[in-house]
């Protein structure tokens, strides 16, 4: 295992806790919708500028791929704007966790099904287990 992949994505989840405070409290000066706007349009710009000193690949590619791959941006908008309107009302610790709760209980269907990434791993009472404990750590964190 490449660990340094492993501590990369664990400084995306660090960073996906940090922008969902930073969001929310975003939405609550100028608006939810606002907010994720504002957040993607800086987004863009900050890919725009990695793609032109750093892509190796083509972006014109994306006119040959198929439809359903492009909706990725759209599910985006999704998990920006749920941390926007979330955060203030229940907390970043808990947006955090329902977040994960989701990745987690959907990759477990996806794998399943081996969708996307091609390999089937089948649903076994280890994944059960863990999806009851992550249930569990949910509720811990939500009551107050």
């Amino acid at each position: 295992m490449n660990w340094l992949f492993v501590i990369f994505v664990c400084l995306a989840g660090a960073s996906l806790a940090v922008q969902s405070g930073i969001n929310g409290g975003l939405g609550k000066k100028i608006g939810s919708i606002e907010a994720a706007f504002v957040s993607f349009s800086i987004g863009t710009l900050v890919l725009l500028l990695m793609m032109i000193f750093a892509g190796k690949g083509n972006i014109l590619n994306v006119l040959s791929v198929p439809k359903w791959q492009l909706l990725g941006g759209v599910l985006g908008v999704i998990v920006v704007y749920s941390m926007v309107l979330a955060v203030p009302r229940i907390g970043v610790a808990t947006t955090i966790v329902s977040i994960i709760v989701g990745q987690i209980v959907t990759s477990m269907i996806l794998d399943h099904m081996g969708l996307f990434s091609g390999k089937q791993i089948p649903f076994d009472f280890n994944r059960m287990l863990a999806v009851i404990l992550l249930g569990i750590a949910l509720f811990l964190i939500y009551k107050r």
